[in-house]
């Protein structure tokens, strides 16, 4: 009798495992079909694009529009503009959240919990409400036309990732911390030498959300910046769309080449990515 309630336990499980990988196909393709049609667009001749029925394969490989993307479009000066705009925002603005998550979780201080969820309170504001305000206040200072707007502001830190980080760090023992006050060392030199390097699954999570974000932020930089040698990747790919037509086997073709630095991101940190999103807590 136990052998028979085993196999049908091992075939109930075979064909839940099985119908689990299914869904997970159909998802995995359903999601692929966007991008091979992106990669499908970018190859083809500009007769071929709106062609019906649509052509999954070229008739002819047009490679050239890869070239003129780089010289058309300055995607080499887009690019390199964009890394201007998100690298020391992404570092800096890490640090501080991570620093400000670790005063949430584990310091204690008066209006602490007040504090944090007045913090949690500011994500449910749409950012179209403060657009207008905040462009009126940089006009104000002077920074518009320039990379100021979208560099600044997010050195200070976003609400979003500091709740993450606090989610994170609160899980970890309060003994590590114990032991390193016995040891004489003070609240940053804990923050630095204990929690951030057992925080790296989440800071390398965090790194990837907010480096696609600022990677592929369009609205930011058509706001402020004026000037074509300012332009980051995403103005230099909308260049390619006008009043009067719209090269989509460019756009196409620049799309492809744009994702070819978060793919690498990813790859290389996907562990780290999944093991952050795993090992963060939903708990206050």
């Amino acid at each position: 009798m136990s052998t028979i309630t085993g196999r049908k336990e091992k075939t109930g499980a075979a064909l839940v495992n099985t119908v689990v990988y299914l869904l997970m196909i159909i998802g995995g393709v359903i999601m692929a079909v966007p991008f091979l049609w992106m990669l499908s667009t970018s190859l083809k001749p500009d007769g071929e694009v709106f062609s019906y029925p649509p052509q999954w394969i070229p008739s002819a490989f047009a490679w050239e529009n890869y070239k003129l993307i780089f010289t058309d479009a300055h995607m080499i000066r887009g690019f390199l503009n964009t890394m201007i705009v998100v690298i020391p925002t992404l570092l800096i603005g890490l640090f501080v959240c991570a620093l400000s998550a670790y005063a949430f979780a584990k310091l204690r201080f008066p209006g602490r919990d007040k504090l944090f969820m007045t913090l949690v309170g500011t994500m449910v504001i749409p950012g179209a409400v403060m657009m207008i305000p905040a462009f009126i206040m940089f006009k104000t200072f002077g920074w518009t036309d320039s990379w100021k707007p979208l560099i600044i502001p997010g050195m200070f830190g976003a609400p979003m990732t500091i709740f993450f980080f606090r989610q994170f760090i609160k899980q970890l023992p309060d003994e590590l911390e114990d032991a390193a006050k016995i040891d004489g060392m003070n609240p940053f030199g804990i923050f630095t030498k204990i929690i951030v390097p057992l925080t790296k699954p989440a800071l390398i999570t965090q790194g990837i959300l907010s480096f696609n974000a600022g990677y592929n932020d369009y609205l930011g930089p058509l706001i402020y910046l004026n000037t074509p040698e300012k332009y980051t990747l995403q103005l230099e790919l909308a260049s390619f769309s006008s009043y009067y037509a719209t090269e989509w086997t460019l756009i196409m073709a620049g799309a492809v080449v744009a994702l070819v630095p978060t793919l690498i991101l990813f790859a290389f940190a996907q562990r780290f990515f999944i093991e952050g999103i795993a090992l963060t807590g939903i708990k206050g």
